[in-house]
């Protein structure tokens, strides 16, 4: 009886795993700024990294602030659409990600529990693209609306 919960467990884990890798969310990504439309008060998220951490998604961001500083910020959490923690980020400290369908994610912007921005995060049909719309308001109270373009490294 042991043996097949051990060997249960183990299957859903590797079965979650390999859920999360298929997912062509996962890898590293770019900003093409070219193609984007960016909020100039919210700065921009250069290098965006999503991995899988046992059966949960890591997503590691990386850019600058409107001023042009350096910013870095961590969120790991599941598709589930539960407010996960955001590390590191000036303006929320909490996002939410449903799936929606195997390209598409809706995200949720939070600042102290409440929803300040929306999103939707969609990786094209070749899985080379991925394209973050999103609206809410930033940390100061001013409405923001961007469109970032993402080339798959």
């Amino acid at each position: 009886m042991k043996m097949k919960t051990v060997s249960l467990t183990l299957a859903l884990t590797f079965i979650a795993a390999v859920l999360c890798w298929a997912s062509p969310q996962m890898g590293t990504w770019k900003l093409n700024e070219a193609k984007s439309k960016l909020a100039p008060q919210m700065g921009k998220n250069t290098k965006v990294v999503y991995e899988a951490m046992g059966d949960q998604v890591k997503v590691t961001v990386n850019g600058v602030d409107a001023e042009g500083k350096p910013t870095h910020n961590e969120w790991t959490g599941k598709f589930d659409g539960k407010e996960h923690p955001v590390a590191g980020d000036r303006n929320f400290d909490g996002r939410s990600y449903k799936q929606v369908d195997e390209r598409t994610l809706e995200m949720k912007l939070m600042r102290e529990g409440k929803v300040v921005g929306t999103g939707k995060v969609v990786v094209s049909a070749d899985g080379k693209t991925r394209t973050v719309t999103n609206s809410g308001k930033d940390a100061k109270g001013k409405e923001f609306t961007s469109t970032g373009v993402y080339d798959k490294e």
